[in-house]
């Protein structure tokens, strides 16, 4: 099943299938599901091409896929081109909501150890 140019996978339920679409969670699938009057615990494959019908148009409704993206993208470099506070973060690709960045956020920073304390070893002099 092929929903907004992406391959829904057939083996999980339609409610967790559905959040493969970017801009589509959990929520959102029970949502949908529930305006198009499909069973959300019934697979893919099980899908008559009428309840598909009905799940596509409910979809349209939402802001999907490039759509959403460019939004998001065009909001970030917003935030950098006003130079903000948020704007600098993303720029400097570091977490932008106040998270701790001393210890955590090591995927962003790069795995990054550094010891507690000076970081210098003494050096005896002669």
């Amino acid at each position: 099943m092929r929903i907004a140019g992406i391959t829904i996978p057939d083996t999980k339920r339609l409610d967790v299938a559905l959040t493969y679409i970017y801009g589509v969670g959990r929520s959102r699938a029970q949502t949908i599901l529930a305006e198009a009057k499909v069973a959300r615990d019934i697979k893919p494959p099980a899908v008559t091409a009428e309840e598909e019908n009905r799940i596509r148009h409910a979809l349209e409704t939402c802001k999907l896929e490039g759509a959403l993206k460019r939004e998001v993208g065009a909001n970030v470099k917003r935030l950098i081109d006003i130079k903000s506070y948020r704007g600098s973060r993303h720029a400097r690709r570091l977490p932008s909501r106040g998270q701790r960045t001393r210890t955590n956020s090591r995927t962003r920073r790069g795995n990054v150890r550094k010891t507690m304390g000076s970081g210098r070893k003494k050096v005896e002099k002669k």
